[in-house]
């Protein structure tokens, strides 16, 4: 198939790549890049390209790094290129109206929900933390609010139950790249039945924090466990042991209660450690003690010596 439009792609991190791959696949190819400047590696001074940078350099695709797109100067750049179509994804800068009119057909975006849920930064993260069964992409025309453009397409997929952030932005980044093409291969009839959103019904999935990490053990095993899953790998959950952080990166719940106090070790029976919470149990199957390499529980058991009745969270 013949790229029969002039695109212009916008992005930064790996989510990007499927859908730059498939484009380039299915005779799609961006004729421009647009991607956040180069960061510098604060230990080495290391400069550091994003990965739509290092396809577009690959595959001999001009790179554009404006640090914004609200200057007249960048603006005049980008109709230069006389774009009929913008695509926009995971690219860390919201759009002015005067960049949202250049395209011939219109600016589309690739959301990681399913819209108007979860609008904004970590809609991944949060629909593992929320303990959601469902989510996947939207399609959707860009306006100038935050995600709250008209629907172009939908595709759902379910949440495994021991899926975590990690796989589900994989996962989400192959699926949005199939309804890309999707609607690339219909275009002017996709853009043409677009639908508003609800607005009553939207959801915001603000940035999650390091803090977020915290473990508190009064809270229901099964809870603690949607939020391991949503904050691995970046930024993950951690709780303290004899005084020293340790990051617990996989665990697993029983809804059995132990009618020990929260926080307390119930057991290490099969290799994992078993804490109760609130309510049931939480089984940590993988963890890292401060300043210490990622470890199976059942080293960290053994180097530790770790008994039952000792408590997690001092």
């Amino acid at each position: 198939m013949k790229n029969n439009y002039r695109i212009v792609f916008m992005g930064t991190p790996d989510f990007a790549l499927p859908a730059l791959e498939a484009l380039k696949a299915h005779g799609y190819m961006p004729l421009a890049l647009y991607t956040q400047p180069d960061r510098i590696n604060g230990r080495g001074k290391k400069i550091n390209f994003s990965p739509v940078k290092s396809f577009g350099l690959a595959n001999d695709i001009p790179v554009f790094q404006p640090t914004t797109l609200k200057s007249e100067e960048e603006q005049q750049k980008l109709r230069d290129l006389k774009p009929d179509l913008i695509i926009v994804i995971a690219y860390g800068k919201i759009l002015p109206k005067a960049v949202l009119d250049i395209p011939t057909y219109s600016a589309i975006n690739v959301h990681a929900s399913l819209l108007p849920e979860y609008r904004g930064a970590a809609p991944i993260q949060r629909a593992i933390i929320d303990g959601k069964k469902k989510t996947g992409v939207t399609i959707m025309q860009l306006d100038e609010g935050m995600d709250t453009g008209n629907i172009v397409s939908v595709k759902e997929m379910d949440i495994p139950p021991h899926m975590t952030a990690g796989e589900l932005f994989d996962a989400l980044g192959v699926l949005g790249a199939e309804e890309l093409i999707s609607v690339m291969d219909d275009l002017p009839e996709k853009l043409a039945h677009s639908i508003p959103q609800d607005h009553d019904k939207a959801t915001y999935a603000e940035k999650v924090t390091k803090d977020m990490g915290h473990i508190d053990w009064t809270k229901d095993a099964s809870v603690l466990d949607c939020l391991i899953r949503g904050m691995y790998p970046n930024p993950g959950t951690y709780t303290f042991y004899r005084g020293k952080r340790v990051k617990i990166h996989r665990a697993s719940f029983e809804e059995k209660d132990s009618g020990l106090p929260a926080g307390t070790v119930v057991s290490t029976e099969g290799g994992c450690i078993h804490v109760a919470c609130g309510k049931g149990t939480l089984s940590i199957s993988q963890l890292q003690p401060e300043n210490h390499r990622k470890m199976a529980a059942s080293d960290f058991i053994n180097g530790y010596q770790v008994k039952a009745n000792e408590t997690f969270g001092q």
